[in-house]
């Protein structure tokens, strides 16, 4: 045994007890521990053995610790096989969670009880891997094909109860999970039970088994371009159906290796531990505590402050939304109860938790209602002097110690918090579009903000489920600042020869969830065009990198919302098409500006936009908007449809070589406009080094 796990015996049950905060994790200690109880375990006299953890979860996967280090015996495969091989039955006591390699070590248990709040699943797929322990093989034994393929491809977990019934779990407890294990355990005495393997089960897949696997392939080609690890799961079930159990094993390693070895599961990696990071904030003083926050008060009921309305009132916040008219403040709730109705239609919310969200928000006209709030947004029209009217009235109305945010996506925090008498308690708190489904949060710091706001508005933002970076002050923060240059270059790719359809695909063929030209009609190319407004000449750039959408704005053609922008679209599906008369407007266009059009390839097309990102990066890094290169990562695979398999712009960049990079952008220096492929210093620096953006003292 080891510090990690314990063994006891109560009249004929053994009990192993693993004990591995925070989340019995499969690490070195656990598993030579398991290894030695079950060896303990087997020459007593007990008739039956129970496997529980102690804690919060059972055995939540593997030791995230261990990744990239030289393996250490046992490894979890002589763990199954003691499990297996151990000559009497063995109960799992599940409650928590039992994810990855915790599910697959439960597989291999004879029976398997779980308390009614438990979830199973096997996420590997989120790492760019599959199940390396049998669970490809194992589970399908149990759940039938279907189920396999959609818990192993979606990596996403199953309730106890769902899990009972697709035959994972054989009984769900209620509270007292180690009663109801011992009870269970001599309900199996009594009955004489005898071992029970999974793998074990006959499997032999038929005509419709294949079918089956053949259509999933096509559909998570189609809604997973480009990822390679759902296709080796599917490799992978299908040799459980056709393959005696041993065969299907090696297969499942072959595919677990070359997914370890693929650059895809290295990119995916780095943003789960990129994600993790970035909810550090660097250099807290001492003591600088997040404050409570139970009120929560939005200003302004249109689609950003509706759907923040809605995070937070799921979040259980009572939640007040303020809009300057009725009839605003009617629309604002009629999309709310409408995006709910949606999900309730399609499954994902009950009428009850509507209800239940819906009761703890409040709409109004009275700002007077806003006082006792501890946190107050204003989601706003996009102009700063408004901004800066709401900010004032805010801070004469709001008790002293109410946060005041601005969900400005440009606009400057310290011209907000300037306004006010307490501009350290004023930041950003800067939302996606839906604000109800998109995860990211960039959380802005202004000159003034304290310690305690920052952490608070990073606090909150973890409570209502985003995945929160902090910013520093620039025009744009991180992400939309990086965004003016990918944008910059898809609209000269078009204006130097390139159709918007050929950008979009090939940006999407790369793995973009959305070209950026279909998302500009998505958001509204109008949003870009009032922005630009406010600029000055030369803040705006050169005429040509803007001209063709301005264009497109002044002929009516304002993207989804009007029908037409790049593409026209079609009024019940929103699908897209490509439309002559955008080809005439570009032919203008090119002609007004003296532009030859030429060949422009993918390979050019891909790199301008990439490394157009991954070189403001850089620069965003050396001035030290962000805090770290990952964090920059974490925000365009979140807030930017950037492909979580190549792990953002900066990993991307560090993938094909610095050095690479650099002479990429000196080539488009020498070939395109030298004013738009100015160099970033950091660049030049870490490639003339051999150094990397994720060395620790940049």
């Amino acid at each position: 045994m080891t510090a990690s796990v314990r063994y006891s015996t109560v009249n004929r049950i053994g009990t192993i007890a693993v004990d591995s905060p925070p989340v019995n994790a499969l690490s070195h200690s656990v598993r030579k521990g398991l290894v030695d109880a079950l060896s303990a375990a087997a020459i007593d006299d007990t008739g039956i053995t129970i496997l529980r953890c102690a804690g919060r979860t059972f055995i939540a996967g593997a030791d995230i610790t261990e990744f990239g280090k030289p393996p250490q015996a046992p490894a979890l495969a002589t763990v199954l096989e003691a499990l297996e091989s151990h000559p009497k039955p063995v109960v799992a006591a599940i409650h928590g969670t039992a994810l990855g390699g915790g599910l697959e070590l439960a597989l291999c248990c004879d029976y398997r009880l779980a308390l009614g709040t438990a979830k199973v699943g096997l996420p590997e797929v989120n790492l760019g891997l599959l199940p390396g322990a049998g669970g490809t093989q194992r589970l399908p034994r149990l759940t039938g094909l279907e189920i396999a393929i959609d818990m192993i491809t979606s990596g996403r977990p199953l309730s106890a109860t769902d899990a009972q019934a697709a035959g994972i779990v054989d009984r769900v407890s209620g509270d007292d999970l180690a009663q109801a294990a011992t009870d269970f355990a001599l309900e199996l005495l009594t009955q004489g039970a005898s071992k029970r393997l999974t793998k074990d089960i006959p499997l032999q897949f038929n005509g419709e088994d294949a079918a089956l696997l053949s259509g999933a392939r096509d559909t998570i080609a189609k809604r997973l371009k480009g990822q390679t690890a759902p296709q080796r799961i599917l490799d992978c079930l299908n040799a459980a159906g056709t393959l005696p159990f041993e065969e299907g094993l090696k297969v499942e390693r072959q595919a677990f290796e070359a997914c370890m070895a693929d650059p895809q599961s290295s990119a995916l990696r780095h943003q789960f531990f990129a994600e993790r990071a970035a909810a550090k904030i660097e250099g807290m003083a001492a003591g600088a505590e997040a404050k409570s926050v139970k009120r929560v008060g939005i200003i302004g009921a249109g689609t950003m402050g509706g759907g923040i309305a809605m995070c937070f009132a799921q979040a259980g916040f009572r939640v007040t939304l303020v809009d300057q008219d009725q009839d605003g403040l009617d629309r604002g709730m009629g999309i709310i109860r409408k995006n709910y109705d949606i999900s309730v239609q399609r499954g994902r919310l009950s009428a009850d938790q509507v209800s239940s969200f819906l009761s703890h928000l409040e709409a109004t006209t009275d700002w007077e209602m806003l006082k006792g709030a501890d946190l107050v947004i204003e989601a706003v029209f996009e102009n700063l002097e408004l901004k800066q009217q709401v900010f004032k009235q805010l801070d004469e109305i709001c008790d002293p110690h109410t946060i005041l945010a601005s969900n400005t996506s440009y606009q400057s925090i310290d011209a907000l918090a300037a306004v006010t008498n307490r501009p350290e308690r004023v930041v950003g708190m800067h939302f996606f579009s839906p604000a109800n489904v998109m995860r990211l949060l960039e959380v802005v710091r202004g000159d003034a903000s304290d310690d305690a706001t920052l952490q608070t508005a990073m606090s909150v933002g973890k409570r209502i489920g985003k995945v929160c970076v902090l910013s520093g002050m620039c025009y744009g923060f991180i992400g939309n600042r990086m965004l003016r240059h990918y944008g910059r270059e898809a609209a000269l790719c078009v204006m130097e020869g390139a159709s918007p359809a050929q950008v979009d695909q090939a940006m999407e063929r790369w793995g973009m969830a959305m070209g950026p030209l279909a998302v500009g009609d998505l958001a509204g190319l109008d949003i870009g065009y009032k922005a630009r407004e406010q600029l000055t000449d030369e803040e705006k750039g050169p005429r040509v990198n803007y001209m063709l959408a301005d264009r497109l704005v002044e002929a009516g053609r304002l993207g989804q919302k009007s029908g037409s922008g790049y593409y026209r679209y079609d009024a019940a599906t929103r699908t897209r098409e490509e439309d002559p008369i955008v080809s005439e407007i570009i032919e203008a266009t090119r002609s007004e500006l003296g532009i030859k059009p030429r060949e422009i390839t993918e390979e050019e097309i891909v790199d301008r936009l990439t490394l157009a990102l991954a070189n403001e990066g850089a620069c965003i890094l050396e001035e030290g908007i962000a805090q770290r290169a990952s964090d920059i990562d974490v925000v365009y695979c979140h807030g930017y449809g950037f492909p979580r398999f190549r792990g953002g712009p900066m990993h991307a960049a560090e993938v094909r070589g610095l050095q690479s990079v650099v002479d990429r952008i000196e080539e488009f220096q020498e070939t395109l406009n030298p004013d738009n492929w100015v160099l970033a210093p950091l660049l030049a620096k870490l490639a003339g080094e051999g150094g990397n953006f994720y060395d620790a003292n940049i």
